[in-house]
Order: C-alpha cells, then sequence, then structure tokens
C-alpha cells in the first residue's frame, strides 16, 4: 500500500508549529508519539517473540500438546503484539525488506504457501537455520509461515517427535521474527537514527525539512492504515452478502486470530493518537474531533473483539456479522474525519492514494 499524499495548503503559524496552534510544536507532536507509543509497542513486540522463539524451543526439545498449546498461545501473543505496532510503516521497519518478512500477505495466489509446503515436504535444512532463512523469499520467514507450521496441515505431529523438521523449520521462523523485532527496536532507539530525524525536522533534514511535513507523516499513518484495515484486510474475507464470503482469504484464518488483529490494528491507532496529543493542537472549536475519534477507535475494536473462534463461524453469526459490518462503517467514518475534517484543520489536503493491489 502506498503512503497517502498530503501537501500542504496553508502556511505555519510559526516555524516547527502546527497550523492551527503556536502553542503546540510538530516536533513535540512527534517526539510523544515515538516515545510514547513506537518504542514501547516495538520492545513489547520483541518481548513476545522471544517468548514464542522459546516457546518453540521447548517444543522442539519435548514435544507435547501441552508444549504445542503453549507455542500456538506465544503465537497469538506476538500476532497482538505486531497487529498493534505494524500500523507504523515508515521507518525501520521498512528496510531490509522488514515489513514483508516479518508478514507477507496477503498471498493471493498462494506463492508463499506453496513456498512453506515445499519446505516441508523437502526437509530443507537451510530454512532450518535462523540465518539461511533470513536470506530466502520473504513469505518463508514471518507470522504467515509460522502460523501454518502451528495451524497447518499435518501440524497436530509438532504433538509428537514424528517430524522434527517441522518443529525446527517453525523454531528458526520465530527466531527470524524475534531478530526482526529486536532490528527494528534498537533501530528507532538510536540517538541519531530515524527516530531523530522523524521529530527534529529542519532544513538540513534529509527526509523532514518542516513541522507540517513531519506532522504530515504521522497523519498518513491514520489515514493509510484506516483505508488497510478496511479495504485490504476486512474486505479479504466479509462480502456484500454471505453467499460473497471468502472466510479462507482472511488473514490468520488458520490460528482463529482474523478478528484479534483487527483489534489490535484500532487499539494501536488508538494508543498512537493518544500518545502524540495530536488533538491538543486542534483549535478549540475543532476539539471536539479529537475525542470523536478516539470514542469511534475504541467502538471499532469493541466490534472486533466481540468476535472470536473461526472466522466462517462468525460470518454465519447474524449478530457477528453486523458487528463487522459496523466495524466496516466506523473505518469509513474515521477516514472521513481524520483525512478530510482533521487535514483540513491543521491546513493540510490529502492527495492521491492507491492500495497498488497490495
Amino acid at each position: 500500500m502506498s503512503r497517502l499524499a498530503l501537501a500542504l495548503v496553508l502556511p505555519l503559524v510559526l516555524a516547527g508549529a502546527l497550523p492551527t496552534s503556536a502553542a503546540v510544536k510538530a516536533s513535540d507532536v512527534i517526539q510523544r508519539a515515538i516515545d510514547g507509543f513506537v518504542r514501547p509497542a516495538y520492545a513489547r513486540l520483541h518481548d513476545h517473540a522471544d517468548s514464542l522463539t522459546k516457546a518453540m524451543r521447548t517444543l522442539c526439545d519435548a514435544p507435547s500438546q501441552d508444549h504445542l498449546d503453549a507455542a500456538r498461545a506465544e503465537f497469538s501473543g506476538t500476532v497482538d503484539a505486531w497487529s498493534v505496532v505494524e500500523i507504523i510503516r515508515i521507518g525501520p521497519i521498512t528496510q531490509d525488506n522488514r515489513l514483508e518478512r516479518m508478514l507477507f500477505w496477503p498471498d493471493r495466489k498462494s506463492i508463499g504457501l506453496r513456498q512453506v509446503q515445499a519446505a516441508l515436504a523437502n526437509k530443507d535444512q537451510t530454512a532450518a537455520d535462523p540465518a539461511q532463512l533470513a536470506t530466502k523469499s520473504v513469505a518463508m520467514q514471518g507470522l504467515g509461515a509460522l502460523e501454518f507450521v502451528l495451524y497447518g496441515d499435518g501440524a497436530e505431529q509438532l504433538a509428537d517427535k514424528d517430524d522434527p523438521y517441522r518443529c525446527a523449520y517453525g523454531a528458526a521462523v520465530a527466531g527470524n521474527i524475534e531478530t526482526i523485532a529486536a532490528d527494528v527496536s534498537d533501530a528507532w532507539n538510536k540517538p541519531d537514527g530515524f527516530a531523530a530525524l522523524w521529530a527534529n525536522p529542519g532544513p538540513q533534514n534529509a527526509l523532514y525539512r518542516d513541522g507540517t511535513e513531519a506532522v504530515t507523516e504521522l497523519v498518513g499513518v491514520f489515514i493509510n492504515e484506516l483505508e488497510m484495515v478496511r479495504d485490504v484486510r476486512l474486505k479479504s474475507f466479509l462480502g456484500s452478502n454471505p453467499q460473497a464470503d471468502k472466510p479462507k482469504q482472511a488473514i490468520y484464518w488458520r490460528s482463529q486470530n482474523t478478528a484479534r488483529s483487527l483489534t489490535g490494528n484500532l487499539s494501536g491507532m488508538d494508543a498512537l493518537f493518544q500518545a502524540s496529543q495530536l488533538g491538543d493542537a486542534l483549535s478549540p472549536d475543532a476539539r471536539w474531533m479529537a475525542e470523536s475519534i478516539h470514542i469511534q477507535l475504541v467502538n471499532g475494536a469493541a466490534d472486533a473483539t466481540a468476535i472470536r473462534g473461526p472466522i466462517d463461524k462468525a460470518l454465519a453469526d447474524p449478530a457477528l456479522r453486523q458487528k463487522l459490518d459496523h466495524f466496516s462503517l466506523v473505518t469509513s467514518s474515521l477516514t472521513t474525519l481524520i483525512g478530510t475534517r482533521l487535514t483540513a484543520e491543521f491546513g493540510l489536503t490529502a492527495g492521491f492514494s492507491s492500495l497498488d493491489g497490495d
């Protein structure tokens, strides 16, 4: 998905200040977003990925149903943590194909699935080594690959000693996920890294020449993520009617983490919005927008939270299907509120956007 272009249409009140308020500096808003959301969210992801790697190694060393259940629980916890922070599709996660290596999705032609299945069938020993795995296809390295290992055809063999390769490959994938999480977390904490560039815009800054460009990036996070969640994630499986549903096109359908992922996405947006205190930069007459954004993000997350279990069964339940329809309406409302009204209040205008087929 391409980043949404936002263009300045009104001059800044003060250099480095938001257009609507000379008292709120753009650099402060960005620094709060980094310190209050980005860094702790990536640290949490790293912690979960570390626990996942340990759980996979325990499963491989002592196969049992209990250890398989524990590994699956850690997988779901890592999905939760990733879903919260994956809204940050800028900075270190975009380097070295980390975003695609963490999660290759959608896989519309099942290219990635076939690669994972081939590795399991051929017992590719290079794929069972984290260092060598990191050089292979992005589709073999991340959460999608590990989900198939833990939940796909033949996954029940992980509970016994019949298929040690499958577990070794899964442990390598988990180790690769942990490495990516650690590298991105470290990069966000570098004193001279991307965080410093984003939080300190200026004429000599290679990425952000002024505060408006820096805040444009932040606002774009919300607009792009809302578009992705609604038009890519939700519409991949939710049809206009039950006959048009495609439950096996849903992200994480095998592990029953589809709705949990949607919950994390909206919860992450709300946490980022609150941490940045972007609403404080609105004029007094427009402060209602901040509260409305918060309420709608909370309501949307609650819709997704109400849905647990297999996504095909949720789609067949009229009450739960209504939750998904409302979730879609909430994201559309938020797109208008943030992409049109909030940007207009800040003197920004939304430009061309495309999902580029992602």
